[in-house]
């Protein structure tokens, strides 16, 4: 049986780093087109021996595979939503996970730059109406959803391989947002109508729409190359971020991405 994961992220640079992590090589592997113009690189595990088999008596068997397919879905969530949930209608098996991945803009005091964050909860941070009283989410509205929550097995099972392997990270809400954060009167907001959230991007809400549309289980893991506050290009440490991201699925190509959690 075969553990399948979807890796969904907004560019080819954070798509490369991804994929630089993922030991899968095995026949299969390659590029598999999409409908509107998407394509997959399709990493697939070379089956192991089973380690409790005898040497010597029946052959072993091969442990179960695994298969990643990572996405570039575009910036943005409509983009990326409408990306993930094209790979979902069209799988030919049925995806067992699906992560939202890149790099992004940490809060200092939780996510430092060139540490993960694994996300607990998915929140559209700009999704609802600006009134005189104050932002309104569209829960306050009284209609749709703002916020996806990733598993708690999944993100303490994401978290506990991270540890293992010294990647530095904490485990927090990451907000979406279509316009990225660039002052400090709105860093201060944001942290002010989400307490405790560690890290800001494009993407992660779009993805878990579509991942909880078809039933599937989503995590948000992000690698952070940027402070959340004004914006100073100069102080941005993306290569640093690129390569925790592929240090993180370099660990979780181990555990997380390998079979569900027992």
């Amino acid at each position: 049986m075969t553990f399948r994961t979807l890796i969904v992220t907004a560019v080819a640079a954070e798509a490369d780093s991804v994929a630089r992590g993922l030991p899968f090589h095995g026949p299969g592997s390659g590029e598999v087109p999409l409908p509107g113009g998407f394509a997959l690189r399709r990493h697939v595990a070379v089956p192991e021996p089973d380690p409790t088999a005898v040497s010597g008596e029946a052959p072993a068997r091969p442990r179960s595979g695994a298969l990643a397919d990572v996405l570039v879905g575009g910036v943005g969530p409509a983009a990326v939503a409408a990306a993930t949930a094209t790979a979902l209608a069209v799988a030919t098996a049925p995806y067992d996970l699906v992560v939202s991945a890149g790099i992004a803009g940490g809060f200092p005091s939780l996510a430092p730059l060139g540490s993960v964050v694994v996300a607990d909860s998915l929140v559209a941070a700009d999704l609802g109406a600006q009134t005189p009283d104050g932002f309104l989410d569209v829960e306050a509205l009284g209609f749709g959803r703002s916020t996806h929550h990733a598993p708690a097995a999944l993100t303490r099972r994401v978290s506990a391989a991270l540890a293992e392997g010294g990647q530095r990270h904490t485990v927090g809400p990451v907000l979406t947002v279509s316009t990225v954060t660039g002052t400090a009167a709105r860093a201060a907001e944001l942290t002010r109508r989400h307490p405790g959230a560690a890290a800001e991007a494009m993407e992660g809400f779009g993805v878990a729409e579509a991942a909880t549309a078809y039933g599937v289980p989503v995590v948000e893991l992000r690698a952070v190359s940027n402070a959340v506050g004004p914006r100073d290009r100069a102080a941005w440490r993306i290569g640093e971020a690129l390569d925790a991201l592929r240090n993180a699925f370099q660990l979780l190509s181990h555990s997380v991405l390998v079979e569900p959690a027992p």
